[in-house]
């Protein structure tokens, strides 16, 4: 009886240890490590202050890096980006026998997000504390290494891919210069900070075939008079600004996204840190994965076709901004309406037409539609670690309308800026859409 007792304990243990090694699987299988990746990326970008149009860039290619590992994962279902976006060549990848692709895949992703940033031992930390996690729940030696191997080649391969965009070359060009001219951009308050990013255009896009391919209509022609139409459109601004809302207000807020916000007490100014445009979609790109309960790959996904449009519309919208180099709200009516005046929203520092966040909201909302479907409802959480509340939408392209006008309520935008980067934006989404897929079966982004 106890020499059967004992082979009973020992059966149990057996099993019981054959379950704790498999815990890391579940651990991995979950969406949760890639959405918290791109979390940690949120994090050391908004210490570090990057632009909107660059934050773009480095989201895209860790994203794409650890989608990439998932197209190994499943190739009867999914297509690689290789071979589809502008010159990133294909290349074959080894899947040992003890590889875990979806640690290969976070492996990757912040390989890639390290090299992009500069404080890249706030991921790095991360990726070692993922790895130890991975041990304790019964990972091998041969599962963490050869996954690592698998996971630093693609992250390499990546990181040469990006390294060919122009990125690394145009923090050498000529800076913007201010012009004399009535009609064009001046350097804001409080900061007056020289326009950002002037060649934006010449870094390479993922799908599009050149930065001015989707050139909108000109901006309204200038004119200082109270029956032009310029001036008729600024006042409209001013007006509003002057009767918001308490709600319009909130929508305002919400959207702000301006990492160059700064704040100012007495003698001392100082940067109020927040996230960029594209962060912002890519928290709602993690927040519909979860909601719609996505796999680790449908994750990956969904963060990459949505880095992918928002890195394309930030490059067609800058391309028109630097174009027009138009005047923002704030310095036309304090020069010829109101000296006093000032915006809900502190002006960012680049041009004034089109609208950033309409191009870029438009071309994301379009991508996760394209993936999810419509309606979708979804709680936005992604400015609560930012001070902020939360928002609920019905579907993503609500969110993006939202997204648009609010930059009318902060005082930022003329109307037009936004109604044209709309249109923009959707331009820049449906030829996306019919160039990528990222299925065997239907293209990504086109949605009936």
């Amino acid at each position: 009886m106890i020499r059967t007792l004992g082979w009973i304990l020992l059966l149990g243990t057996l099993i019981l240890g054959c379950g704790e090694k498999l815990d890391y699987i579940d651990y991995l299988e979950s969406n949760r490590r890639l959405i918290e990746a791109g979390g940690t990326l949120t994090d050391a970008m908004v210490h570090d202050i990057f632009s909107p149009p660059v934050a773009s860039r480095i989201y895209a290619y860790p994203s794409i890096a650890a989608y990439e590992i998932g197209v190994l994962a499943d190739p009867s279902t999914y297509r690689s980006l290789m071979g589809q976006l502008n010159d990133f060549e294909p290349k074959s990848f080894q899947v040992t026998e003890n590889v875990s692709l979806p640690l290969a895949a976070l492996i990757a992703y912040y390989d890639v997000a390290s090299r992009l940033v500069f404080s890249e031992h706030l991921i790095s930390s991360k990726k070692e504390q993922l790895l130890e996690k991975v041990k304790n729940l019964g990972a091998s030696q041969a599962i963490l290494q050869e996954s690592k191997t698998l996971g630093e080649s693609m992250a390499n391969h990546v990181l040469d891919y990006a390294s060919k965009d122009n990125y690394h070359q145009s923090r050498s060009f000529e800076k913007y210069t201010s012009r004399d001219e009535d009609y064009s951009w001046k350097p804001t308050p409080p900061a007056y900070i020289e326009g950002i990013e002037p060649n934006w255009n010449k870094i390479r896009p993922f799908v599009l075939d050149s930065a001015d391919q989707f050139i909108p209509r000109p901006a309204t022609e200038f004119g200082n008079v109270p029956d032009s139409q310029f001036y008729i459109e600024a006042k409209e601004v001013m007006d509003a600004g002057n009767s918001l809302t308490p709600e319009q207000r909130e929508i305002a807020y919400f959207w702000d996204c301006n990492p160059y916000k700064m704040n100012v007490k007495g003698h001392v100014m100082y940067a109020e840190k927040k996230i960029t445009p594209g962060g912002h979609w890519i928290g709602i790109a993690g927040i519909a994965s979860k909601n719609a309960e996505l796999g680790w790959i449908g994750t990956a996904e969904a963060l990459a076709v949505t880095a992918i449009y928002v890195f394309d519309g930030f490059i067609s919208c800058w391309d028109e901004k630097y174009r027009s180099v138009l005047i923002r709200p704030e310095t036309y009516i304090n020069r010829y309406m109101d000296e006093d005046w000032v915006p809900l929203l502190q002006t960012p520092p680049f041009p004034e037409y089109t609208s950033g966040h309409s191009v870029i909201s438009t071309a994301a909302s379009r991508a996760l539609t394209g993936l999810l479907g419509e309606p979708f409802r979804f709680v936005d959480t992604t400015e609560v670690n930012y001070g902020l509340g939360t928002r609920e939408f019905q579907s993503f392209n609500q969110a993006a309308e939202e997204a648009a006008i609010s930059r009318f309520y902060g005082g930022i935008h003329y109307i037009p800026a936004i109604e044209e980067g709309v249109k923009q934006g959707e331009m820049v989404a449906v030829y996306i859409a019919q160039k990528v897929s990222t299925r065997l079966t239907k293209n990504i982004g086109l949605t009936d």
